[in-house]
């Protein structure tokens, strides 16, 4: 049973449909000295300058995602400013030097992604629309793991331009629906990803 705030972002399960997720990402570029840590899990976007930066907003009605949320960072590749060596790492730390630094980033929109709520979930959860809990920081993950510590909101509800939709319950020995921090199965809702967002971004 799901009965402690354990949270830990997004994490790709599959995709729609229940195909299965291959493992693709792509390699989209943070820029050096990018003064935010980017943890395991969190959404990002594309900003203006055309790199990859942290989404500010938590994808409610009233804070939408901004056009450019482009997916899920799950780790980067840098050259270490210190070794001078090619580093492979789970987040990346805030003001880091590296001109060749790049973010892995799934941006399939039709990836369904596992992420726990703040709170329980009924089963009239199911194809509500749901923002993330609270708004993603450079503090919100662990610089010992890597991980996001980002949970979705348990609040759902059906108006428009909220950032995911819930397509299922993760259903295990230890999770159910209605536990007390229910994991969910979410999917990004149209307005809300870069792809199917009819706004563009960039100068």
């Amino acid at each position: 049973m799901a009965t402690t705030a354990a949270p830990y972002g997004l994490r790709a399960v599959n995709l729609v449909g229940g195909q299965p997720y291959a493992g693709s990402t792509r390699q989209l570029k943070i820029a050096s000295g990018y003064a935010s840590n980017l943890y395991n899990g969190q959404v990002v976007m594309v900003g203006t300058d055309g790199y990859i930066q942290l989404m500010p907003s938590i994808g409610s009605a009233a804070d939408p995602f901004d056009a450019g949320t482009v997916g899920v960072f799950v780790g980067c590749s840098y050259t270490d400013p210190n070794t001078k060596q090619k580093l492979f790492a789970q987040y990346w730390p805030t003001g880091t030097v590296a001109s060749d630094a790049v973010a892995y980033v799934i941006d399939d929109p039709d990836v369904v992604f596992q992420g726990q709520a703040d709170g329980s979930v009924a089963q009239t959860g199911l194809g509500g629309n749901v923002p993330l809990a609270a708004v993603q920081s450079t503090s919100t993950g662990s610089t010992v793991t890597g991980n996001s510590n980002t949970a979705l909101d348990a609040t759902y509800a059906n108006t428009s331009g909220i950032a995911f939709r819930i397509v299922d319950f993760v259903d295990s020995p230890d999770s159910t629906v209605g536990d007390n921090y229910t994991d969910l199965l979410v999917k990004f809702n149209p307005d809300s990803h870069s792809y199917l967002n009819k706004t563009g971004v960039g100068d």
